[in-house]
């Protein structure tokens, strides 16, 4: 009998200490919710060394006034017997004596006598505070991250590595018609028209295989599909996200119709306002081309009036002669008819036309009409074109503007100048490019125009409105070139026109 006794006793010393270590709270209450005992882990969640220094009720009375009817329910379920020998788990607030607050999940283990009614409970208890906290960041975190994704002003789109959507925002249901469940675990591909709708899976497959970015981080202008089948212009910047077991794209799509239209009508205002340029040139050169016309006019006329005289004294006698005047008449009608052609092709509308030209020769086309009177001026003018200069891609009208507007400003700059001097040249330039260089000995540019020489309505001229050099740069910058104008030593100006040499892949177009 001492044996068993004893037995007894270290058992009861060894659950003791075990109780003692536990890191959970334990605590054993009567069927009147009064504290019989609570191991050390407890007793310092509740900020007190022993038993006999928790205040007055407790547990009772350290748990806050809202969980207590948690926790008397609990209570009462176990008491009841209808909720099994353990109860489900619950959660209470518990008040430190040091004022602290500990969120805690309670589970309540019916001790019963032998007869087998319940007359205690023990409640194991673990704080859960810190992962609660934890928790409701993650779905504030969440709800914040979904509140700004759902006010995103551009379309937003994410897909995963098989191209099925896993988000679409409200900016994407607008702009595309569809509704989120409409397209979740749908292919992207429903946004694109053909070919790219068929292609799409390849070029994700290939990406995954090979790594190789064509869009990612790029950004690009392609065409998307509306549910109505409407085909629009966006603008698509791809975005990439990795995790260990997956990989997600995000797609953020501006819409680019509104963008295209006006694009296309400024365009148009651009070439009606070239055009205008053209026929204001044309104007101030009026004079100049009915005298140059009228020359090689004039010569055909005596030189036919010459062939007749000749026919009354006797063809066979004077057939050299007459074969000379009727050669030279054809000559000068072909003069007339160049600058005639010259002058329609510059003043007439139509659409841009850029094309493989050798700039020699539009440079040489060019000076039909922009050294229109020049001679008769006394103005000297020197040429010189490199014959490697090679082909450009350009609209032929456009550059010849540009080259007409720079030779009669250089022809005015130099009426009252005592050295006359107009040079254009031709030759290539570093960097795959052409450089046309007009240069005149006039008064040179004003200091204080210089830094706004290009800019609209910019000008010294009385009667000007400064739009001529703006036109002829927004015309150089269209075609990736450069100008810009420096003193000449000799006096005057120089302007400078750098444009890139037609790429070996044009000339193979048919």
């Amino acid at each position: 009998m001492r044996e068993d006794m004893t037995v007894t006793a270290d058992r009861q010393d060894y659950l003791e200490a075990v109780l003692a270590t536990l890191p959970e709270c334990i605590a054993i209450v009567d069927r009147n919710l009064k504290l019989i005992d609570m191991n050390q882990a407890g007793l310092a969640k509740i900020g007190v060394a022993r038993l006999e220094d928790l205040p007055e009720g407790a547990p009772l009375t350290l748990i806050s006034r809202p969980y207590q009817r948690i926790y008397r329910e609990a209570f009462k379920k176990l008491l009841s017997g209808n909720g099994g020998e353990i109860s489900e788990p619950f959660r209470v607030e518990l008040n430190g004596v040091n004022g602290t607050i500990h969120l805690m999940e309670c589970r309540l283990a019916a001790l019963s006598d032998e007869d087998g009614t319940i007359n205690a409970a023990v409640i194991t208890s673990r704080d859960v505070s810190e992962w609660q906290s934890a928790l409701d960041s993650a779905e504030r975190s969440n709800a914040i991250l979904e509140s700004t994704l759902a006010t995103v002003p551009d379309a937003m789109v994410v897909i995963n590595e098989r191209g099925l959507i896993k988000s679409f925002n409200i900016a994407a249901e607008d702009l595309f018609g569809y509704q989120e469940s409409e397209m979740l675990d749908k292919n992207v591909s429903m946004l694109m028209p053909s070919p790219h709708r068929d292609a799409h899976d390849g070029y994700l497959e290939r990406y995954l295989r090979t790594g190789e970015k064509q869009i990612i981080g790029i950004g690009r202008t392609v065409e998307a599909q509306k549910k109505d089948g409407t085909i629009f212009p966006i603008r698509l910047e791809v975005g990439e996200a990795k995790t260990a077991d997956h990989c997600l794209f995000t797609g953020f799509i501006v819409d680019l119709t509104k963008q295209k239209t006006t694009e296309a009508e400024l365009q148009a205002l651009q070439e009606d306002l070239m055009h205008a340029s053209r026929l204001s040139a044309v104007g101030s050169l009026a004079s100049a081309l009915a005298h140059e016309v009228n020359q090689p006019l004039t010569a055909i006329a005596n030189y036919l009036s010459a062939a007749r005289d000749l026919l009354d004294q006797g063809a066979d006698a004077n057939k050299a002669l007459l074969y000379e005047a009727l050669q030279e008449s054809v000559s000068e009608s072909l003069r007339a008819g160049t600058i005639v052609r010259r002058l329609r092709e510059f003043v007439a509308k139509g659409e841009i036309n850029r094309q493989i030209l050798s700039i020699a020769q539009m440079v040489e086309d060019a000076m039909t009409l922009g050294l229109v009177g020049a001679y008769d001026k006394g103005i000297e003018c020197k040429t010189n074109i490199d014959p490697d200069t090679n082909h450009v891609f350009a609209d032929r009208v456009q550059i010849q503007q540009v080259m007409v507007n720079l030779m009669r400003n250089a022809i005015e700059a130099m009426v009252d100048s005592p050295v006359k001097q107009l040079g254009i040249s031709v030759q290539s330039a570093p960097n795959n490019r052409v450089e046309i260089a007009i240069s005149d000995t006039g008064s040179g540019i004003d200091p204080e125009m210089a830094d706004q020489l290009f800019q609209p309505f910019a000008t010294t001229k009385g009667g000007g409105m400064g739009l001529g050099l703006s036109i002829c740069r927004t015309i150089v910058e269209a075609h990736e070139g450069k100008i810009y104008a420096e003193p000449n030593p000799k006096g005057g100006t120089i302007f400078r026109i750098f444009l890139l040499k037609a790429a070996e892949e044009q000339f193979n177009v048919e």
